[in-house]
């Protein structure tokens, strides 16, 4: 293992790269969403909307239900508490809405992908029934990796921070049109990615995995090819979250982070992937709830703050896109001001799209209240629309029917030929940090596997863990496996258990999830190591886990535990496949972290 002496601070001063140059890396064109030609048309359709109705095309709530219609009677009833109304449909004639967004879990919004594309459908007629007929933008946070949104049924792809280990723009920009096309086939129009934060932070609490990595022109070259892929598709690309959520210690979900970057740090840093994402072509761009006392010495948030939407963004960066404001129910946006301010001051920021109030009928009337009383201009509130109206123009919403095809679901959500393409993506990122005297891969043969360690359930399956979806991974590339979850704090009687379970065995496979100096994790692995049986360790998350481990024979890392990467990281171990993927954050010693223990780029074969 080799150390080298790299704190975060070097990765920030070191970090110089230019948008231009990223953007040019994949192949793109820059094509500013307002230099698209057919204004002229759009306007008409804006001339004859009323305040109301342009004030509700700004807002993207969320709703209950897995039918525009007839939810179930449980879930008009959470609609009925929480948004004064019993479907979405409603909802939409109430608020005269411009957009939706859909959850998995606990919305229930998605079941299966006709489920899906008939809800959009159910969707799309209610918006066509309004007095001013226009079509709903649909949208999603469907990031792939540890944020996923729709599951069964669609194809599933490797995350940010896996495709950053892969190094392919091509992979990337690959992922992006697969998930795009199986999006825009179920009517979802909008999908709330590429997270373009550069995670120079191993605390990180909520970016994280999510992030392509920690180099910026890495990062930049990862977020612009994600933007050519989704938008090629028919889909609105988002990066977010602006001005840059990636040296965070605290989530903006439940509190106020501030950056402390200088200007220089933040033009080095924060910037270039937002700069590569415009390059482009990217159809909008999220905020952040977070300060940035170098951008805005004020310290609003910089949901809020006109300094950082208007100045920096619109007027240095020359973006002229959707601004969505991340989700107005997070409590960093929510610290100062009152639910039906927050839209307001938003909007004077420079936002476009309100998305998730907390309070949809607070909001909206906070907002018309606004704009009655002349705080906010109609001139303005024309502004936002037409930004709106040009994404529903630019992804064919406005031309023809928005409604889905039958068909075209079957053919195209989760067609083999998707499938196929993200397992050879998710080879290619999984990274192979630790082979001593060559222990992988696996000797040929029918070996006998233990499987054991961390069990995350997968994203949107509760009913589906790690342990035994890599356990039956290894049992279809024909090995003899015994699989045990011990859980991310395994007590000592379940340790026990698993080193009895190891012996006999050929060798062991064990999962970490989040690994901490005090983790049990760690006793766990020492316990299995301490066995004699050889032990293969597969870091399922964070690729920072090996830190806390010591020596182990080998240790991969598949950034997630989706069963894309965890079919990917059985087959590389089983010699299946080529260990390519190479670590696109540095990972930092436990006992001292301002040393490196293995340096961004790291990665081995088994060549090496």
């Amino acid at each position: 293992m080799q150390d080298r002496s790299l704190t975060r601070r070097t990765v920030l001063a070191s970090a110089t790269v230019v948008a231009a140059s990223a953007a040019g890396a994949v192949g793109v064109t820059a094509t500013p969403a307002a230099a698209h030609g057919r204004d002229h048309r759009l306007k008409k359709i804006l001339s004859r909307m009323s305040v109301e109705a342009k004030i509700g095309q700004l807002f993207v709530p969320y709703f209950y239900g897995t039918s525009a219609t007839s939810p179930s009677s449980f879930d008009q009833e959470r609609n009925l508490r929480e948004l004064g109304v019993r479907t979405v449909a409603e909802l939409i004639a109430k608020y005269h809405l411009g957009g939706v967004i859909y959850f998995s879990g606990w919305t229930n919004n998605i079941q299966d992908p006709r489920q899906v594309a008939e809800l959009s459908d159910g969707v799309q007629r209610a918006s066509l029934a309004l007095p001013t007929p226009v079509p709903c933008l649909i949208s999603i946070d469907q990031e792939h990796g540890a944020n996923v949104r729709i599951g069964s049924g669609a194809t599933q792809l490797p995350g940010a921070m896996a495709l950053g280990a892969g190094r392919s723009t091509s992979d990337a920009r690959t992922a992006g049109r697969i998930s795009g096309t199986e999006l825009a086939a179920l009517g979802i129009r909008q999908n709330f990615a590429p997270v373009a934060d550069v995670d120079v932070n191993p605390a990180n609490p909520v970016i994280n995995v999510r992030s392509f990595g920690a180099d910026p022109h890495e990062v930049s070259r990862m977020v612009a090819a994600q933007v050519t892929g989704y938008q090629q598709a028919g889909v609105v690309a988002c990066a977010k979250h602006f001005p840059g959520h990636g040296d965070t210690g605290q989530d903006s979900h439940t509190g106020l982070p501030v950056i402390t970057h200088t200007r220089e740090e933040w033009d080095r840093v924060g910037a270039p992937p937002f700069r590569a994402a415009i390059a482009a072509g990217v159809d909008s761009i999220m905020t952040a709830h977070l300060q940035v006392p170098a951008l805005d010495p004020s310290n609003e948030p910089a949901t809020l703050s006109p300094t950082i939407l208007q100045g920096v963004l619109r007027d240095e960066l020359g973006f002229d896109g959707v601004i969505v404001t991340d989700a107005l129910n997070m409590a960093g946006v929510r610290t100062k001001y009152g639910d039906d301010r927050v839209p307001v001051l938003a909007l004077l920021a420079g936002a476009d799209q309100l998305l998730f109030p907390p309070d949809i009928d607070v909001a909206y009337h906070g907002v018309l209240a606004a704009v009655r009383g002349g705080e906010i201009t109609e001139d303005r509130l024309d502004e936002s629309v037409l930004r709106i109206l040009r994404l529903k123009d630019r992804t064919g919403l406005l031309d023809g029917s928005p409604y889905t095809s039958p068909r075209e679901v079957d053919r195209v959500v989760g067609a083999r030929g998707h499938r196929l393409a993200a397992d050879r993506i998710a080879e290619r990122t999984t990274t192979l940090l630790v082979n001593e005297g060559q222990a992988l891969p696996l000797r040929r043969g029918r070996r006998k596997l233990l499987v054991t360690g961390a069990s995350p359930a997968f994203p949107t399956d509760e009913t589906r863990t790690t342990v035994p979806e890599l356990a039956r991974a290894f049992e279809e590339l024909g090995h003899r496996v015994t699989h045990l979850a011990t859980g991310r704090e395994p007590d000592a009687a379940k340790i026990d258990e698993a080193v009895a379970a190891a012996r006999g065995r050929d060798s062991v496979v064990v999962t970490t999830d989040n690994v901490g100096a005090t983790s049990a994790q760690r006793t766990l692995v020492s316990r299995l190591r301490a066995t004699g049986v050889p032990v293969v360790h597969l870091a399922v998350r964070n690729p920072y886990d090996i830190a806390h481990l010591g020596d182990v024979p080998a240790s991969l890392v598949s950034y997630c535990w989706t069963e894309v990467e965890l079919r990917a990281a059985a087959r590389v171990i089983a010699g299946r496949a080529e260990p390519r993927g190479r670590l696109p954050v540095p990972v930092q010693r436990a006992d001292d972290p301002s040393r490196v223990l293995f340096p961004m780029g790291h990665g081995l074969s088994y060549a090496d």
